[in-house]
């Protein structure tokens, strides 16, 4: 064991806690049983099977109020695996469900026995057709797909609001559709064909011409079976007709029995059977989409109405306008949303009974759009809107940071609200469909069962198409609570059916909290044809069991999750996993919604079980060592939760008192040691990288890896000793060249290839040709941003260390006269804003008077303006940092990168390298994980140059692809030089 390993207990918490009736048994505290364990392994091999209590218990939960355990966790890498893994659990009589990115809310993502990742492996996209159709895999997130296809002017048809976190198998398996897909732009109408594999093992492509023979020979019993349920079906007026009525509004509850009545053959029956059928059918494995015009021009307005019934009453007028979306929401919704960035603040104010309407007008031109806009103005004559408070303006807008910030308050709905509920408490989110004229009818009547059931619920949805959810907060762990909700559900189900004639699932598909209810909706003999349609495809129930079809009334209520307190930085979570798709670990070890389920799962278990000693056992390495610490979860989670921060703060918890004071040393000397290090690059150039690899291999051994970074072939060069001559007489700014391009010189070729010997010289020369000279102040040695130290949770460091810069910032710049331009993204950041928390408060007023400004800012705005290009490369890709996307100047980057070359590309896999700082050196799988997609999507053609605005970020990324990555600015030097 390493010399400083720490000690796993070191996390457990420290809080009086009582065992969760749901908390895991400790039969699971060794993971995965035997036999299963290693039949699966000997089948898939070692990589392909998670099987520690840790893996089961960060796969346990997903976006819904529910949680079940799974036996172990199956990765599969095609469609080899699949077909291997459904002929074994034929063979061993297990169940199957199959999970993407776990955005579902009804429990759609969870199992009870093999649970199967389809996330990991299976993401890609390929646009046919210039773009009028697209083949997606199904772990592509919408937003991933839309990216691709924008560049050709379409888009996918379906948009949920968790667009930027749900993944394609989801979406068609759950026939989500969100704010403007209603009944003609979801994934039934736009879906051209399916590739899917059958419970039996089977492959069908529904696209390839002779795949009705095929199937016919390989399942002639099922075919035999989906004809006669066909022409049963057909038989029957009464039948049919009801049929039809039901998607003549939104409907995800129970199987699209309409397949039956809209195709010809079994495999064009079985193409839309898969849609919707949350995955008990078979494994889609890819989706041909036709894609839709995407309009560029736009028109919004947010209109504020007295009441709900109210709001709900305008929706038709905006419907016959012509509006593509009218999306509803409450004075619960739009008060909760004050938590999310760019939402005034003032909406926290709103009086009770205030409502919304979220209208939008899209269209191919402007001319076209000026019309929407008079068809607009004459309804809102005719509305009687209230301005309860000042920031409501009431009118129709085409600003797109204005339009940006009225989407993400509506999009937050099921985050903000679930984010700001009572601590303790699970939350549901229901969905329902009335006939869209009878919007304000449904208002009126759900709002009175809430207040009689005694509950203070959410409202928002999808206005233009009769879509609303509600959400509901109960503690799960109080008997009378369940027992509430309980009532609340029979008597909402029963009004939505029996008043209203509705569907008590629009778009987010039966899931487990509506299965009981099936029945009530559509009849016995309609739910009977489902029964049968699932078995005559998976006849012997491998597949799904429980969460389309049960006959359990009260199935609903089996396995609510409770939701014990942790830290309060995490405790607002939902675990919605908005989070996952920017985490840079998601496909290494966990994630941050992982990282805070792992937690809550302690804080269920008693003090010492065998589950917890398992939980801590894996959680120093699979959730604190390899969490990147970037934050980027904190932009993309809607209520703001840094899991980055948590972690450093674990990393706090498990320093002994002797590290904290070795870290504090460091920092006070780090003038000495800033010299030590660039002379100890400087050598290793002499030395030779192998000998250093392998020396710095044994010291990690020895004493622990999350300490001792191990050297890298990719590591440049040592700087110039000296920084360049400036003059702070008439300098427009002052330069701080951060300590790792004090340490590290730019490329090794640099010179070779016309590029400044360093970033530093580079900024002074491209500062001076522009007539805004810089000025390195002589004593910048020995300072730092601060982040080497927070950012591994040394605090007595940080403090040292961001009180010293600031300190030394304000006298530099003059009292904050002169901007403080800053050369390295993460120090920028670091400086800006991360070294708040460290300062005291006199330095707290020194740092409010600073203006810190990022070199990218600095170059694109003050020097680009007055400097003349006289050379382009022909094409450059950018790698924005997870830094700049903090500091909002990924665009900046752009510009610059934009005036360097001819054509520039940003990855649409571009995501946090995860080098952060020395982390890829401490764990360099972790680098490899976070940089593998964007990585595959550079190398795939030439680049004349790779840019970028962060030294350690450079060595990530030419680590990842071969490719030599260097700052936007060395380029621009090299591109105005006379």
């Amino acid at each position: 064991m390493p010399l400083l390993e720490p000690k796993p207990e070191a996390l457990r918490p420290g809080t009086e806690r009582r065992p969760s009736p749901d908390r895991v048994a400790d039969r699971l505290a060794s993971g995965t049983p035997e036999p299963l364990r290693g039949e699966l392994i000997a089948l898939l091999g070692p990589d392909k099977v998670l099987w520690k209590v840790s893996d089961l218990v960060r796969y346990a939960s997903d976006a819904s109020p529910y949680r079940f355990v799974p036996q172990v966790v199956v990765v599969p890498e095609d469609i080899d695996d699949v077909s291997a893994l459904l002929s074994y659990a034929h063979g061993k009589g297990r169940k199957i469900v199959f999970r993407a990115a776990g955005t579902s809310l009804n429990g759609q993502a969870q199992s009870e026995d093999i649970l199967v990742d389809v996330r990991r492996h299976w993401a890609g996209i390929d646009v046919l057709d210039g773009g009028a159709r697209a083949r997606v895999r199904p772990g592509t997130t919408v937003v991933r797909a839309n990216a691709a296809l924008a560049r050709h002017g379409r888009v996918l048809g379906p948009d949920p609001a968790s667009a930027v976190a749900c993944t394609i198998g989801g979406v068609v398996a759950n026939n989500a559709s969100g704010m403007t897909a209603g009944t003609t732009r979801n994934s039934y109408r736009t879906v051209s064909s399916l590739t899917f594999v059958l419970p039996s093992g089977t492959v069908v492509d529904t696209g390839e011409p002779d795949a009705d023979a095929r199937l016919a020979l390989a399942e002639p019993q099922l075919c035999a079976g989906l004809t006669a349920i066909k022409a049963e079906i057909e038989a029957d007026r009464e039948l049919t007709a009801r049929i039809r009525a039901k998607y003549a509004i939104k409907n995800t509850n129970g199987y699209r029995l309409d397949a039956f009545l809209d195709a010809a053959t079994p495999v064009g029956i079985l193409r839309g059977l898969m849609v919707g059928s949350e995955g008990s059918f078979g494994f889609i494995s890819e989706v041909v989409f036709d894609t839709l015009p995407l309009d560029r021009e736009v028109a919004s307005a947010l209109l504020f109405f007295p009441s709900l019934p109210a709001a709900a009453a305008a929706v038709p007028h905006f419907n016959d306008a012509g509006a593509l979306a009218v999306e509803l929401m409450d004075r619960n919704t739009l008060r909760a949303s004050v938590s999310v960035a760019g939402v005034p603040a003032d909406w926290a104010g709103l009086p009770d009974g205030t409502a919304a309407l979220l209208v939008e007008f899209r269209a191919p031109g402007t001319g076209a759009l000026d019309v929407y806009e008079l068809a607009a103005a004459r309804v809102l004559a005719g509305l009687e809107l209230v301005a309860p408070v000042p920031s409501v303006t009431n009118a129709f807008t085409r600003d797109p940071r204005t339009i940006a910030g009225y989407w993400r308050a509506r999009k937050a709905f099921v985050t903000a609200v679930g984010g700001a509920r009572p601590p303790g408490t699970t939350l549901i989110t229901e969905d329902f469909a009335v006939p869209p004229a009878r919007l304000a009818e449904a208002c009126e009547a759900l709002l009175e069962l809430q207040t009689r059931h005694g509950f203070d619920a959410a409202v928002a949805g999808h206005a233009a198409h009769g879509n609303l959810h509600f959400l509901l907060a109960f503690d799960a762990a109080l008997p009378e609570d369940v027992g509430r909700y309980a009532a609340f559900m029979d008597e909402f189900c029963r009004l939505t059916v029996e008043r209203f004639d509705g569907s008590l699932k629009a778009e987010h598909a039966t899931g487990r909290n509506i299965a009981p209810f099936l029945e009530l909706e559509w009849g016995p003999k309609a739910t009977e044809l489902m029964w049968r349609t699932k078995q005559v495809i998976d006849p012997d129930g491998v597949l799904a069991p429980r969460i389309v079809l049960d006959r359990d009334p009260a199935a609903h209520l089996r396995g609510l999750k409770t939701i014990p307190a942790v830290e309060a930085i995490a405790d607002p979570c939902i675990e919605c996993g908005f989070c996952e798709p920017t985490c840079p670990s998601r496909d290494l070890t966990t994630t941050p919604r992982q990282r805070i389920v792992l937690r809550r799962e302690m804080m269920r278990q008693p003090d010492g079980s065998a589950v917890e000693r398992g939980l801590l056992d894996a959680y120093g390495y699979d959730a604190v060592d390899t969490c990147a610490g970037d934050s980027t979860c904190k932009l993309a989670c809607p209520v703001g939760i840094d899991t980055g921060a948590l972690m450093k703060d674990f990393r706090h918890r498990r320093h002994s008192a002797r590290e904290e004071r070795i870290a504090e040393l460091t920092a006070r000397n780090f003038r000495a040691v800033e010299a030590s290090a660039r002379l100890a690059v400087a050598a290793a150039d002499r030395v030779g990288g192998r000998l250093l690899t392998s020396a710095t291999g044994l010291a990690r051994k020895a004493v622990r890896p999350d300490l001792v970074p191990e050297w890298l072939p990719q590591i440049p060069g040592a700087a110039p000793r000296r920084l360049p001559r400036t003059q702070r007489v008439g300098a427009a700014a002052v330069y701080y060249p951060a300590c790792v391009n004090r340490i590290f010189g730019g490329p090794d070729d640099g010179p070779r290839t016309g590029l400044a010997a360093s970033l530093p010289r580079a900024v002074v020369a491209l500062s001076a040709r522009a007539g805004r000279p810089v000025w390195v102040p002589g004593d910048v040695a020995g300072t730092c941003c601060a982040t080497i130290w927070h950012s591994k949770g040394y605090e007595a460091g940080a403090r040292l260390m961001a009180n010293r810069i600031v300190e030394a910032a304000w006298a530099w710049t003059v009292g904050g006269t002169l901007p403080l331009v800053v050369d390295a993204s993460s120090c920028t950041l670091g400086i800006a804003h991360e070294v708040v928390p460290y300062l005291t408060d006199d330095n707290r007023a020194l740092h409010g008077a600073l203006t810190v400004l990022d070199s990218l800012v600095w170059a694109a705005e003050e020097l680009l303006p007055r400097l003349t290009v006289l050379r382009k490369a022909g094409s450059a890709v950018v790698h924005p940092t997870c830094s700049m996307r903090h500091l909002g100047d990924e665009a900046q980057l752009r510009a610059l990168a934009q005036a360097c070359a001819e054509k520039v590309v940003v990855p649409d896999d571009a995501a946090c390298c995860a080098f952060a700082g020395d982390r890829g050196m401490l764990h360099k799988e972790l680098t490899e994980a976070a940089t593998a997609r964007e990585a595959a999507e550079v190398t795939a053609r030439h680049y004349d140059v790779h840019l970028c605005a962060n030294r350690m970020c450079e060595i990530g990324m030419e680590r990842a692809t071969g490719r030599r990555y260097y700052s936007a600015l060395l380029e621009l030097e090299r591109a105005t030089r006379r």
